[in-house]
Order: C-alpha cells, then sequence, then structure tokens
C-alpha cells in the first residue's frame, strides 16, 4: 500500500499547537541563507565564548532537531512515536573530538545505548560514527596507505579494539550497529575496519552495517565489489544508502587539491545513482539487508514499488526507511501507518557538544534544494488544517 505523504493529520498528529508552531518559525528561518549564515557565526562565537545561550538553543533548534541530553531525556518522544508505529536510532551526536579518553567515552556511550536497544522494541539500531572512535587524521592516513610510526600504529590498534568491542556487543546481543560514512578521504579505512567487522559478526544474518553516500559517483563499483566478496566469503551484508552529507567540503577540497571530485556532476545524477544501489540491493536480499536514509518522497516510492514486485510484506525485515529527526515527518509517519519499517534518527547529547551536528543540518537544508520550502508547505496546510494560521 502506498503511504498518502500528503497527510499532514498523521504527520504531525504528535505535535502541539505550540510545537507546530515552533517548527513552522523554525523552517522560515532556515529558509534564509542569510540568516542561517550569521546565526551560524553568531552561534558559533557565542558558544566558543562561554556566553549563556544555551538555553535559548535549547528552547529552540536543540529540542526541535535532538532528543534530548541523554538516554532517559529521549525516553518520552521515543516512546510517543513508537505508539504510531515510528522506531527510533539514538545517535550520540558530540562531534569532532580528538583525544583518547574522548573516543574510550563515545565508545562506552555506544555499548550503553546497546544495552539499552536490547531492552527496547522502539529502538531497533544502535549506531556510531568511525571519528567517534578515533581521530580523522589516522582514518585519513590510512586510508591514503601512508607508513605510521609505532606510536600511530598502537592508536591504530586502540580504534580497531573500539571497533571490536562495540561489534562484538552488538553481535551478543543481536542488536543490529550502524556505522555512518564520513569525507571520502578517511572512508577507504573505515570500509576496511567494517568489512574486517562483518566478516566476523555478520556470518547469519546483517549486524553490522555500512553506509554508502551515493553522491559519490565510485559508490556503484564499490558495492558491486562488496557484495562479490560477501559472496566468496559467505558473510552478510547490512547497506544503509544515503545520498550523502558533505558535498561542499568534498567539492572544495578537489578543487584545492587539483584531483577530481568524486561528488556526482549533479543532483540528477545522484538521484540515478541512489537509485541504482537501492535496485540493486533489492536484487540480491541474499546477500543485502536494506536501510534507506533519504529525505525523498520518489525514492520511497520507488523503493515500496520494488518491495511489492519481489512481494515482500510492508513490514518485512529486510527493508528499513530512516529519516531525520525534526524532518520529513510527512514521509515518517505516513510510511509508519501504512505498515513499512520507518526509523527516526535521534541525536542526543549535551547542548554544546551537538551543535555542530545541529549546524550543518541549519546549513544542509538551506542548500538542499526545495526541501525547507516543501517543509514549510507542509507545517503551513496542518496549521491551516487546525485553524492557527488567522
Amino acid at each position: 500500500m502506498q503511504p498518502n505523504f500528503e497527510n499532514t493529520a498523521i504527520a504531525f498528529e504528535l505535535k502541539s499547537d505550540s510545537q507546530l508552531e515552533r517548527a513552522y518559525f523554525l523552517f522560515k528561518m532556515i529558509a534564509n541563507e542569510p540568516l542561517v549564515r550569521i546565526g551560524t557565526a553568531v552561534t558559533n562565537f557565542a558558544i566558543k565564548a562561554h556566553l549563556p545561550v544555551e538555553g535559548l538553543i535549547r528552547a529552540t533548534v536543540f529540542d526541535h532537531f535532538c532528543g534530548g541530553v541523554n538516554e532517559e531525556d529521549c525516553l518520552p518522544i521515543i516512546d510517543k512515536m513508537y505508539e504510531k508505529g515510528v522506531c527510533s536510532i539514538l545517535d550520540y551526536s558530540a562531534e569532532g573530538k580528538e583525544v583518547d579518553n574522548q573516543f574510550d567515552f563515545a565508545m562506552e556511550k555506544t555499548l550503553e545505548v546497546l544495552d539499552f536497544v536490547k531492552e527496547k522494541d522502539a529502538i531497533p539500531f544502535a549506531v556510531f560514527k568511525p571519528t567517534g572512535f578515533g581521530r580523522f587524521k589516522l582514518f585519513e592516513m590510512m586510508s591514503a596507505g601512508l607508513e605510521l610510526t609505532d606510536d600511530q600504529q598502537a592508536e591504530w590498534n586502540r580504534i580497531v579494539n573500539r571497533y571490536e568491542k562495540v561489534c562484538k556487543k552488538a553481535h551478543d546481543l543481536d542488536v543490529a550497529l550502524l556505522i555512518d560514512a564520513e569525507e571520502s578521504w578517511m572512508q577507504k579505512a573505515a570500509d576496511d575496519l567494517v568489512l574486517q567487522m562483518m566478516r566476523k559478526y555478520n556470518k547469519e544474518k546483517a549486524i553490522v552495517f555500512n553506509t554508502f553516500q551515493m553522491y559519490r559517483w565510485d559508490r556503484m563499483e564499490y558495492i558491486k565489489h562488496v557484495h562479490q566478496l560477501a559472496k566468496e566469503e559467505g558473510f552478510k551484508y547490512g547497506a544503509k544508502v544515503v545520498r550523502g552529507a558533505y558535498m561542499e567540503k568534498e567539492n572544495e577540497r578537489a578543487q584545492e587539491k587539483g584531483y577530481p571530485t568524486p561528488i556526482c556532476k549533479s543532483k540528477k545524477e545522484t538521484d540515478e545513482n541512489f537509485d541504482a544501489a537501492i535496485q540493486y540491493l533489492m536484487d540480491h536480499l541474499d546477500i543485502f539487508t536494506v536501510f534507506s536514509g533519504t529525505h525523498n518522497e520518489q525514492s520511497c516510492h520507488k523503493l515500496i514499488d520494488l518491495m511489492a514486485e519481489k512481494k515482500l510484506n510492508s513490514n518485512d525485515n529486510s527493508v528499513w526507511f530512516g529519516q531525520l529527526f525534526g524532518m520529513s515527518d510527512h514521509i515518517t509517519y505516513n510510511l509508519a501507518a501504512a505498515g513499512y519499517n520507518a526509523v527516526k534518527y535521534v541525536p542526543y547529547g549535551p547542548v554544546r557538544d551537538v551543535m555542530p551536528y545541529l549546524i550543518r543540518r541549519a546549513e544542509e537544508n538551506t542548500s538542499v534544494a526545495g526541501q525547507t520550502s516543501r517543509e514549510l508547505a507542509l507545517l503551513q496546510k496542518e496549521r491551516k488544517r487546525r485553524k492557527l494560521d488567522d
């Protein structure tokens, strides 16, 4: 059954009138590119200068895009969403850490979340970012095949051990674990490390998931490559497919360093690449479990059609749809209402630590053509339905 993404009553059912108004206000702000740039600069400055802005951030942008400051804080919203058939993924979103004790802390957080997930049907996955577990620079060196010093090698071994601990626990608890993708120049080392874990822990089913950013034109070839490996070596592959989150950074670096950009030439090519990946994964469900992370309605409709073609039930465990908390509620809640496996990524963490994540959200919304205007149109439609726009 195709969900109706125009149904705003279902999409915003959990939002009170005041929350709906706040969302409308926020997206109106995000729609204004100069305002986002100024707001970002001011926020960054205020946080670095330790000005007392946390209360304001918490009451506006934080509470809209994040579940809370810790796991317990997120529980009420997780339970409310689950009543509507929407699952959650708790994403500890502190970014850009540089030292070992912070990486150990992120690992401990992920281990805690795995315990938490085991107890809650509402949370079917855990997640972490590669650079949550180790220094970006080291992933970059490994990806480039550079020689490591003894100290660097010891540091890399600690990263491998963190991956090992978390993946082993996920396997022992039978909880799926998503590993995010990051910038292309550090991704090879992250991909290789994930493969190492999959060989060990995905023998019976997909426990460990890797992420493919399909705005990279080389990813389709890589998907075929890992498919071959999984077939030959007898392991399953969890595949999370997204369009990608670092486009401007990727293009700038390629230009600066004089190599061809890894990013597709156009939005159209990215969309075609995304669709091709989903088609390929769906054609090989004997190996792949598919997690489609998208805010694109067309992509959701296409995947639903493929499920119907393959005679899969809407809630078949091999296909999941995911969106970010605070965005595209019309997709998530209407998918859930139609019986599909729909999940919200729920970021959480101390306000100060989560700010880089929030700033990226605002900037992305500004740069993705049509995303913000679509959100605004739907919020306005619901305000009309509730007679709030008088």
